[in-house]
């Protein structure tokens, strides 16, 4: 029994030296972990980590499907596209954790196996064998580089640890997958993505996410564009590690054995550069800028400008612009004819460029001509010499036409139909009309708004005009064009510019010309019909053509950005060719554009323009079919010569013979009748049957005497003459012309031509180069006509 109590005795020292021991030792040990904690959190304290900012991303603009158009690298020359989680393949996610760090979603930043592993067999092996850093570990030393050594590596896990304190699994993560090291100046997985594979990061298979899991353990040497052999063998090893790990099985590796290691090296997209310049700046703070454009579409426009520039001299550009009219999203910008040739100034963005836009407001003006019931779409307008309070436009041919319908004048592109319509809607009111939807005219300094505005004689751009185009196949409402995707921004409220139905019989018009140069028929089956509108301006320094269909509007610009003259650049000969070539590469669209219901035909008569059943039968001299917005049919424009208080209806007196007398001539009257005559000023180029000495009854001689004096005549040739040249006389005949009788400007007419004009003394040395029957006409300001014939022997 004593044994027993003794040997208790002697056992019971013992275990309270356990017990002591283990209370000393936790007690040390929480000691430590609170020193630990207090020291991580000091530390943490004193030396935060430097987590990236915004700025050390590279800015991207991207196509509509996220493809890199152009890149504008960090101030270190970086190229990072910014990129989450979710954007990122799960093939990609799988490989990388799966080979570079199973344990990534458990550990704390550090894995205490891996480095137990690294650190055994770097003392074993007397070098680095396996690497023990986590995914976390990887990003620390990405942000903050250590020595190889103990107190590097020491620094780097207190770095991880700081990383896991701060940040979620996903941010670390995403930290990765845009700072990663790819080779050169490619940072990043989706830089790497588009750089080396010229996809997106989502759109990896197995055998490239493998690949690209890799490339960061030595960048240089697995360069995949230089060294592909390597890099399928490094992409093998690691599709080999994922299949003993069951996470790929036999079958999804097969064909992912069998894909080839085929790389490139694009660190510099440059397909939108001069788009991509406005956008960063509009938008400096944004890393990632999602464009409207269609890459595809994008990249052969920009070929087929290129190649279709070579034609032309050097200093010559061009300009693209197509906006699709659904959604009024820009799907290709083209600023220039070649972004890298400074013979041709490729760095001057054409679509925004200040140029004269010659005839191209035409249509806006006739449509709101049309809304406003000025004109409709058959009106009559003259195509005369005509003086608007010291205005006198001529036509790009120098010719002059007559009379013509508002539909033929604006088809023509005829300059001075134009400017009468201008004249009657009024210039300030129509630059207002264009400036609230958008289109803002620029002035010369200190002019105001002006006749000449029509025909060029103001500023625009290519933009601009393509947004108010784009309102023809959006039934007259404009919408600001496109350029980016923004959640934050909300479209604005499109605008009305026409009605629908002016819209439309606007299109219609344009649609009727032909984009071909063959003749007729051939003409119509060669090419889809578009209404399409072509402007020059002045000495040739633009050249313009805007198309629109029921889906895209396409506007085309052409000249020298210095502003200097292309001898024969004009709309219809250098910018509708390129057009047509265009139009090759768009789909055809599906529907056309809807007539609005309130359009219809109906019959009109000249040269009064309204509809025929509201006229008496012998006022109709001529008459058209025309569209009719709402019903209505406004009476046709006075033409410039012309009295606020007159007409085209001419109330006569007549006496019983039937022939004209006047109230101070005579004093009684045996009849009146009313009878439609046409303008004046157009009447040398009215059939003889048609003018007024054939429409209206002879003047009684009674009263003839009262008239003599106010008569404008010709002389310097007899009518009915014959002019012969001298002997031995080649050329033509010169004669000295006198218009006697004249009041203000006089316009002389040969043969119907617009031959010149006199303004003060009324002289004027006419050359005749032909032979046979000769006619002249003069016209002066208060509407007097006179004409003589005569003949030129051979």
């Amino acid at each position: 029994m004593k044994e027993i109590l003794q040997l208790k005795t002697q056992t019971k020292p013992p275990v309270k030296f356990m017990r002591n021991w283990l209370a000393r030792t936790f007690k040390f040990l929480f000691f430590i972990i609170c020193l630990t904690t207090v020291t991580f959190f000091v530390l943490d304290k004193w030396f935060p980590f430097q987590f990236p900012n915004e700025e050390s991303y590279a800015q991207v603009v991207v196509d509509n499907n996220g493809q890199p158009l152009r890149v504008f690298a960090d101030k270190n020359g970086v190229w990072r596209y910014p990129v989450t989680v979710k954007q990122v393949s799960p093939f990609y996610l799988e490989a990388l954790i799966e080979y570079e760090d199973r344990w990534f979603y458990f550990h704390p930043g550090v894995n205490p196996l891996a480095l137990f592993r690294a650190i055994g067999q770097w003392v074993w092996y007397g070098k680095p064998v396996s690497g023990g850093s986590t995914i976390t570990m990887q990003v620390a030393r990405l942000f903050h580089p250590h020595s190889k050594s103990v107190s590097g590596k020491l620094y780097q896990i207190f770095r991880a640890l700081q990383l896991e304190w701060h940040l979620s699994k996903q941010e670390i993560l995403t930290l990765y997958l845009n700072h990663a090291p790819f080779g050169g100046p490619i940072e990043g997985v989706q830089a790497a993505s588009f750089s080396y594979l010229g996809k997106s990061a989502n759109q990896l298979t197995r055998a490239e996410g493998a690949l690209l899991s890799v490339l960061p353990q030595s960048p240089s040497r697995l360069r995949p564009d230089r060294f592909p052999e390597r890099a399928e063998q490094a992409r093998n090893k690691v599709m080999n590690r994922l299949r003993e790990f069951n996470v790929w099985t036999d079958l999804e590796l097969q064909d992912a054995f069998k894909e080839p290691v085929i790389a490139q090296y694009n660190i510099a997209p440059n397909e939108a550069p001069l788009l991509a310049r406005h956008l960063i700046q509009q938008l400096p703070k944004q890393r990632v800028i999602h464009s409207t454009i269609d890459r595809d579409l994008q990249l052969t426009l920009r070929q087929l400008l290129r190649d279709y520039i070579e034609s032309f001299p050097k200093q010559t550009s061009g300009a693209i612009l197509i906006a699709e009219n659904k959604t009024s999203e820009i799907k290709a910008y083209l600023g220039s004819a070649d972004f890298s040739n400074n013979d041709r100034y490729g760095h001057i963005d054409m679509i925004r460029a200040t140029r004269s836009p010659g005839s191209t407001l035409k249509p806006f003006l006739f449509g709101i001509g049309i809304d406003q019931g000025i004109i409709h779409e058959q009106s009559m307008l003259l195509d005369v010499p005509a003086n608007f309070s010291g205005y006198r436009p001529e036509n790009f041919t120098k010719g002059f036409s007559g009379i013509v319908s508002a539909r033929e004048a604006l088809q023509r592109s005829l300059n001075v139909p134009a400017v009468q319509l201008l004249d009657a809607i009024g210039p300030h009111e129509f630059y207002t009309r264009l400036a609230q939807t958008g289109l803002v005219l620029q002035l010369p300094s200190d002019s105001k708004p002006n006749l000449s505005m029509i025909l060029g004689g103001a500023g625009t751009n290519l933009l601009q005009l393509v947004t108010a185009y784009s309102s023809l196949g959006r039934e007259g409402m404009v919408q600001p064009l496109k350029l980016y995707h923004s959640s934050s921004v909300k479209d604005t409220i499109p605008r009305k510019l026409l009605s629908p139905g002016a819209a439309w019989i606007i299109g219609d018009i344009l649609r009727e010309v032909s984009l071909s140069d063959l003749p007729g028929s051939l003409a119509q089956n060669s090419t889809q019909k578009i209404a399409f509108k072509t402007g020059t301006s002045y000495g040739f320094r633009d050249a313009w053509v805007i198309a629109v269909n029921s889906d895209f509007t396409i506007g085309i610009w052409l000249g020298r950005p210095d502003g200097t003259p292309l001898l024969e650049n004009s709309g219809r000969n250098n910018a509708v060719p390129l057009l047509r070539r265009v139009l090759m590469l768009l789909p055809k669209p599906n529907t056309a554009i809807t007539r609005p219901n309130n359009i219809a035909k109906e019959i009109i008569c000249w040269p009064l323009g309204s509809v025929r059943h509201s006229q008496q039968d012998n006022w109709c001299r001529k008459s058209k079919q025309a569209w009719l917005l709402d019903g209505v049919a406004p009476v046709s424009l006075k033409e410039p010569l012309m009295q606020p208080w007159s007409s085209y209806i001419a109330t006569l007196l007549l006496d019983k013979q039937g022939q004209r007398v006047f109230p101070d001539c005579v004093s009684e009257a045996t009849s009146s009748k009313t009878i439609a005559l046409w303008p004046v000023s157009a009447e040398p180029w009215l059939p003889i049957f048609e003018r007024r000495e054939r429409l209206l009854p002879k003047i009684s001689t009674l009263c003839k005497s009262n008239n003599i004096s106010s008569q404008l005549t010709i002389e310097g040739v007899l009518a009915k003459s014959i002019l012969y040249r001298l002997p031995n006389q080649s050329g033509p005949i010169s004669i000295n012309l006198l218009a006697v009788g004249a009041q203000g400007d006089v316009n002389w007419f040969l043969n119907g031509e617009y031959y010149g004009r006199t303004e003060t003394k009324h002289e004027l040395e006419m050359q005749l180069t032909g032979i046979g029957p000769q006619r002249i006409n003069v016209i002066d300001s208060s509407g007097q006509l006179v004409e003589t014939e005569f003949t030129v022997a051979r």
